[in-house]
């Protein structure tokens, strides 16, 4: 087992799943706080890298594309602070970052993990019922029905709506867009029937942002919708998608000698032909080796 602890955050890797749990240091946004402990199993990991710095260094943890809905639903926009596949870690623990890190790389090389997309969530998203309040409202969702309701600051013809509640199956879409620069962020809900024709100041369908410290909390509210909606490969390719099939991570395929003994092999051809570096085959090999 590796493990990490720092104020940032807690890593713990069993070979199996990666556990991460953010810190209590008042730093820690609440983004994270709100979100909890998230348990990644192997099998959504793409990669991993740990970047040092002067007064800190910083651990980044790779997903499949399509494995988490959080990572879906802000496309890449979290910011580093709220980013939950991230540590803050200090320099005197660069040593045990990096030995996680290795860790973390032998076990997708001895599994076979592969870093394509895939077909199904392998994370499910933020707990239930959710809800945040932010910008010109409150946005919930209980795995049901979003209910969204307005704030004294909402503009009078949205307010004048009233709340509104739109049951799941009437949902096609969701986005949350932080705010930048001068521009207002949002998180909008794409119900059926109901084009997108005013901004999200004026739209009853969406909440706007106006980049403040809570506003990441909606994107909380996003993810757990869009963990119930048809996974994104079901869209692209116009039917589900099933994920591949992994063998259980840690447990080789086939008979357990005879599986790592194929493993050494096939690390050795892919040595030979020069995918693996002569560092990742040696690490590779020892990971193998250690459980024959």
């Amino acid at each position: 087992m590796a493990e990490i602890i720092q104020k940032d955050g807690t890593w713990v890797f069993d070979g199996d799943v990666l556990r991460l749990t953010p810190g209590r240091d008042r730093n820690v946004s609440p983004l994270r706080r709100e979100l909890g402990e998230l348990v990644v199993p192997l099998g959504a990991s793409a990669g991993v890298s740990f970047e040092q710095g002067r007064r800190s260094g910083r651990l980044r943890l790779r997903l499949r594309d399509g494995a988490d809905p959080l990572l879906h639903a802000t496309g890449g926009r979290l910011t580093e602070a709220n980013d939950p596949y991230q540590l803050a870690v200090e320099p005197d623990r660069y040593g045990v970052a990096e030995y996680l890190a290795d860790e973390i790389r032998n076990a997708l090389l001895l599994d076979g993990v592969s870093s394509d997309p895939v077909g199904s969530w392998l994370l499910p998203g933020p707990s239930l019922p959710v809800s945040a309040s932010a910008g010109d409202g409150t946005a919930g969702f209980d795995g049901e029905r979003v209910r969204l309701e307005w704030n004294w600051k909402t503009e009078d013809a949205k307010a004048a709506t009233g709340p509104r509640t739109i049951p799941l199956a009437e949902v096609t879409g969701v986005e949350w867009q932080p705010a930048a620069g001068l521009e207002n962020g949002y998180l909008r809900f794409r119900v059926r029937g109901a084009p997108v024709t005013a901004p999200p100041k004026y739209d009853p369908n969406a909440v706007e942002l106006w980049g403040f410290k809570k506003d990441p909390l909606m994107a909380l509210v996003a993810a757990a919708v869009r963990a119930r909606l048809p996974h994104p490969s079901a869209a692209a390719e116009g039917d589900a998608v099933l994920p591949k099939q992994l063998p259980p991570a840690g447990e080789p395929a086939g008979d357990g000698h005879d599986a790592l003994l194929r493993r050494l092999r096939e690390l050795g051809e892919l040595h030979r032909e020069g995918v693996l570096t002569d560092d990742e085959f040696t690490l590779a090999k020892q990971a193998v080796l250690k459980r024959l």
